[in-house]
């Protein structure tokens, strides 16, 4: 249906930020307001952090909106699976898809280097929320001859209809993984991360041997959308939650709509380190009822005891309200290193003795009535 006018749409773009892929909280072509679509875009030449320039068409929604539209995605034949896809790509028979684009997602003052890759599968390789996708860099497995690399699994950062809304890219969060040698402090590449290494510093255009998709115990849960959803994260751990969250609070699924709580706990360095903060920040504008968003900066932040405020710190500081939570249902969802969870369990232990609860009953509990989710790496 053809209109002559347009609405007012108030569209802003703040001065000192960029609305490119890194920061852009809303990027379709097709954006829903009250039961129709419109599409008011920008064309903008931005500078990204390696000065480079580049056109993008994108939508900037001002944050004074009086109505908080959702953004309209397709095909909505993808909400008609009754179970999520498993391993349509195996290792021996990998798809070949392509990066779309590879963005800095932290600051300068970040230990590291995070990159956000969107990659085109065309829509052959379709997944759920929560899922992995493998990857295959390219090259000879050392330790094999003549053989490829074995497959890196990473946790995709997208919902199942992708950073443009149609159901045809992915979205992976990668930390680039370099080793410095103690003693010369020099980098050696030799021993850098293979995978994470291809991946960031991909072109796009790039091909990328892809597998999957994998996993389900990270898989969001949907037969009770007014739940309690609790996220834990370390890191690039963030990457399903980002998912979950676009699910929850972008997009407009006429299957699922959300109305109860999302609760992440986000722990990284600094606050140059923290990923998606613009558009977690946005939801927390906008559903201050249905989102709750807090963070723990081992650098910036002190701890009760004076010490370096890490995420199970933050877990404790609302450990009453929490245990609350999962007494009456809520799920609870563990993402990162591996090395988080030892500290997680030992105060979360420590909570329930003082509560008078035995911390393995209440485990054992919460497994068995599938609220426990955890996928560490």
């Amino acid at each position: 249906m053809a209109h002559s006018t347009l609405p007012q749409i108030s569209v802003t773009v703040p001065v000192g930020s960029d609305c490119s892929l890194r920061r852009s909280v809303f990027k379709t072509n097709s954006v829903n307001f009250h039961d129709k679509s419109w599409a008011p875009m920008l064309a903008l030449n931005f500078k990204t952090k390696n000065g480079k320039s580049r056109d993008r068409q994108i939508l900037c929604l001002s944050v004074q909106q009086a109505s908080v539209p959702k953004v309209a995605v397709s095909p909505l034949e993808l909400e008609d699976a009754k179970e999520p896809p498993l391993n349509l790509h195996k290792p021996k028979e990998p798809y070949t898809a392509t990066i779309v684009s590879v963005d800095r997602l932290v600051g300068p003052k970040a230990p590291g280097e995070t990159c956000h890759i969107v990659i085109d599968h065309g829509g052959n390789v379709p997944y759920w929320e929560g899922q992995s996708y493998g990857v295959i860099p390219p090259g000879e497995n050392p330790k094999k001859p003549g053989m490829p690399h074995s497959v890196r699994l990473y946790s995709i950062a997208s919902t199942r209809y992708g950073d443009f809304f149609d159901g045809k890219t992915a979205s992976l969060c990668v930390r680039r993984a370099v080793y410095y040698d103690p003693e010369t402090g020099k980098e050696d590449p030799s021993k850098n991360g293979v995978c994470s290494n291809f991946l960031c510093n991909s072109k796009p255009g790039d091909k990328i041997q892809i597998t999957g998709p994998s996993g389900k115990i990270m898989l969001l849960p949907e037969d009770n959308s007014n739940a309690t959803h609790i996220m834990i994260a370390t890191g690039t751990g963030v990457a399903p939650y980002r998912g979950y969250l676009r699910r929850m609070f972008m997009e407009s699924v006429p299957t699922f709509k959300f109305g109860g709580l999302a609760w992440l706990f986000l722990g990284v360095a600094n606050t140059d380190s923290l990923l998606y903060d613009e558009e977690f920040s946005k939801y927390l504008q906008d559903y201050p009822d249905n989102f709750r968003y807090d963070k723990a900066l081992s650098r910036e932040q002190k701890n009760k005891s004076g010490g370096k405020m890490y995420v199970q710190d933050k877990i404790e500081e609302y450990s009453d309200e929490i245990f609350r939570l999962l007494d009456n249902g809520a799920h609870i969802y563990f993402c990162g290193l591996k090395g988080m969870m030892p500290g997680i369990q030992e105060t979360l232990k420590r909570v329930a003795e003082e509560r008078g609860e035995s911390w393995d009953e209440k485990l054992s509990q919460l497994k068995k009535n599938k609220q426990w989710h955890v996928e560490v790496y």
